[in-house]
């Protein structure tokens, strides 16, 4: 091989001929050495220097000796260079294709230009879609989620090799029939680890009878923790009250006296004492929507009728009460909560002057506007002093983040807010129960266990709790594995999110089939 010239662009053009006096026929493999013709052969190669690299390669065609194949001539290939119609050689080709998996084709074709390897976006594209998948080999614990391709519209199936930690497959849609097909296809396959889709379940049972389902104990837990945030805000009033009935003790005199918000008498009524606007809206609404469902209207009629998104409507629908919707209306933070008790101090020691408590608490950090605290201190005039700073009611989340926490890993004053909480319904008192047995049963791979907590939760007056049951009902025998085993589907969440980062890098630009490759080929 030689060296020819550098050229003022920057291309290293090497020449190269082959030295072997014979070929052999690809077609019937017939040794030849009658030479037809010779034509000159540009192939890309890697860069040297940050120069690009060309090879002209003289390549001869040769007539085959074998009358009856049906070539009568032939173009020789040199092993470890060429390739029929292939422009770049092996090893430019694999770092295309590398820099095309972990880059993408626009981004992937600025890093090659400046490695010295041009390239077009599109190139890079064809070249990862003609790239061989990798054999799947044989599996036996799988793991099965979705991701969405387009939120809300198209979605996608990632198949994750759980022993061996890595994605063996991508299907289009999250219906059963795909995953069902896969499955019959391998049918080694002992455990399948999914969350609670149905669709899942059914593709599970129908291409792999043989496998034991074992739905994710993460997604039961965050099931359990859903139908406890139900709970909590149904029961949100007795929490009120139970807190607004009881004085806070004095805070100390001091700069951060601020810090601890207060709440307002009732979040139902603004600081004029009258309804609030939202309060209003939502019991109309309320209202609205189960006049309509009850009459046989779809959620769809629904939504035409009232003028209202689809996703109001259903929460509508699916509310057990209005007080759980006025809970979400009505706990709503403002800008001016933290300064409430500095408020409330510097009235009782007759500092009455908006303007001046606007300006004392901007200096502490208020970004609102005057009329804001005029709006707040126009019910203190009628009395003598201003009222109380009435003891805040946790929100429900915050309640719902007690009683999902470990007991042990709870602060003393959330521990006692929580008894508090606890004491004041005893609805949520069994509700705490419930979960920490749920978490026992979780911890300690006690599935056995499963029937008699359902049973036990049944007994109590908990909705939200037996909506859940049924559900569990349904898939009895994954969920009691997923209690049971280690396997989960922590993996294959790990995967989804790195699918998730592949897409947005392609958006725009390729399809499915490119994500696909992307998804089973980077490293």
């Amino acid at each position: 091989m030689e060296l020819v010239e550098r050229a003022a662009a920057g291309v290293v053009t090497m020449r190269a001929r082959a030295r072997s006096a014979d070929a052999d026929c690809p077609y019937c493999g017939s040794a030849s050495g009658r030479v037809h013709g010779r034509y000159i052969r540009r192939l890309a190669d890697a860069a040297v220097g940050g120069a690009s690299v060309v090879i002209e390669l003289l390549v001869r065609r040769f007539k085959c000796p074998n009358p009856a194949c049906h070539a009568v001539t032939f173009a020789e290939q040199i092993t470890g260079l060429t390739s029929p119609h292939a422009r770049y050689t092996p090893l430019m080709r694999e770092q295309l294709v590398s820099i095309a998996l972990a880059l993408g084709g626009r981004a992937g074709a600025r890093l090659a230009g400046m490695l010295g390897l041009c390239v077009a976006k599109d190139t890079l594209l064809r070249l990862v879609r003609a790239t061989p998948d990798e054999p799947v080999g044989r599996i036996r614990v799988l793991g099965v989620d979705d991701f969405a391709l387009r939120k809300g519209d198209s979605y996608a199936t990632i198949l994750v090799d759980l022993e061996r930690r890595r994605p063996v497959d991508v299907l289009p849609g999250r219906e059963a029939e795909p995953l069902a097909a896969w499955l019959k296809g391998h049918p080694e396959v002992e455990i399948i680890c999914r969350d609670r889709a149905g669709a899942y379940a059914e593709g599970a049972r129908t291409g792999a009878p043989q496998a034991v389902q074992v739905a994710d104990a993460w997604h039961l837990w965050h099931n359990l923790g859903e139908a406890v945030e139900k709970t909590v805000s149904a029961h949100h009033t007795c929490v009120r009250t139970a807190f607004e009935n009881t004085v806070p003790t004095a805070p100390p005199l001091s700069d951060d006296i601020w810090q601890t918000p207060p709440a307002p008498a009732s979040g139902m009524l603004d600081v004029c004492g009258r309804e609030r606007r939202l309060v209003t809206r939502t019991r109309e609404r309320y209202t609205a929507v189960r006049q309509l469902l009850d009459s046989g209207s779809t959620l769809e009629d629904i939504c035409r009728t009232l003028q209202l998104d689809r996703s109001t409507v259903r929460r509508f629908a699916r509310a057990t009460g209005i007080d759980e919707l006025l809970v979400k209306a009505t706990n709503r933070s403002t800008i001016l909560d933290q300064y409430k008790p500095y408020l409330h101090q510097r009235w009782n020691e007759n500092c009455h002057s908006s303007a001046e408590l606007h300006q004392e608490i901007v200096a502490l950090g208020f970004t609102g506007s005057i009329q804001t605290v005029r709006r707040y201190l126009r019910p203190f005039k009628a009395a003598t002093a201003a009222p109380p700073a009435r003891r805040p009611a946790p929100r429900p989340r915050r309640i719902v983040r007690w009683i999902t926490t470990d007991p042990g890993s709870l602060t003393a004053d959330d521990a006692a807010d929580l008894k508090e909480v606890r004491t004041s319904c005893p609805e949520l008192d069994a509700v705490t129960h419930h979960v920490r047995d749920f978490a026992a049963m979780t911890r300690d791979l006690r599935g056995d266990q499963l029937p008699a907590w359902m049973e036990r939760v049944l007994a109590d007056d908990l909705p939200a709790l037996h909506s859940l049951i049924n559900g569990l009902s349904r898939d009895i025998d994954a969920v009691t594995a997923g209690l049971s085993t280690s396997w989960s589907s922590g993996q294959v969440e790990g995967q989804v999110t790195r699918a998730k980062l592949l897409k947005r890098q392609g958006i725009g630009r390729a399809n499915l089939d490119f994500l696909r490759k992307r998804i089973l080929l980077r490293n």
